[in-house]
């Protein structure tokens, strides 16, 4: 699914940001990108989600080597991503619920089934009585859990996430990786950038730890039940 082949990133003229990166994950797999602030994690799920190009090395992603495609094959292979924002993104001029629905108009799904169900993820994150909101309106964790919603509601072949619990409380942040487990296993690849180590000790998931600018596997543990699910 994801394949870093001595991958270096720096901006410009500026230092090494990543260096030498190699790992790959597999289709179908979870994992945790875990590292110190400034370790990279938001520039190592930028060049997943092709925000970003490498400065050295080799990116694959759905076993395509991205530096060898075009514009429109590189849109083609965004829209099998989702992507939960630090900076959320959503557009001010729409309510909660329109801003979840830019990815079925996108993909072109039948916008009455797609209203139905994201209608109903987003009461699964505790914004049912908040549908026709404005983001101007939403506090800031109220907006984050708008964007998870619209990231997972198409149901991606990848979903990369930047820190998406970090502005909930933890019951809630707890129930929202429970929302990203269950969409592993109906077969989305999930990447979860996050500074937790909390999370990391509960839900035993491998973790890809970032340190002085180069990234490792570590083994994971016995993993604890789930009591999530996906609407």
């Amino acid at each position: 699914m994801i394949k870093f082949q001595d991958v270096t990133l720096r901006y410009a003229a500026g230092p090494e940001v990543l260096k030498t990166v190699t790992f790959e994950f597999n289709p179908g797999s979870f994992h945790f990108v875990f590292g110190p602030s400034g370790a990279g994690k938001s520039s190592l799920l930028k060049l997943m989600y092709l925000a970003h190009t490498a400065s050295e090395g080799r990116i694959s992603l759905f076993g395509q080597d991205v530096s060898a495609l075009s514009r429109d094959e590189r849109a083609r292979l965004r829209r099998k991503i989702g992507v939960v924002f630090q900076d959320f993104r959503l557009l001010d001029h729409l309510t909660a619920l329109e801003n979840v629905l830019i990815p079925q108009e996108i993909s072109g799904q039948d916008m009455t089934s797609a209203r139905d169900e994201a209608s109903e993820l987003l009461s699964w994150v505790g914004l049912g009585d908040q549908l026709d909101a404005y983001p101007a309106t939403l506090s800031g964790g109220q907006q984050q859990r708008v964007a998870i919603a619209r990231a997972v509601v198409g149901r991606p072949s990848l979903l990369i996430a930047d820190e998406p619990t970090g502005n909930v409380d933890d019951n809630l942040a707890i129930r929202l990786i429970y929302l990203f487990e269950e969409l592993n296993r109906l077969g989305t690849t999930v990447v979860i950038a996050t500074h937790n180590k909390a999370f990391i000790e509960r839900f035993r998931h491998p973790v890809l730890r970032l340190a002085q600018k180069t990234a490792e596997i570590e083994p994971v543990q016995e993993k604890v039940a789930n009591a999530g699910g996906l609407p």
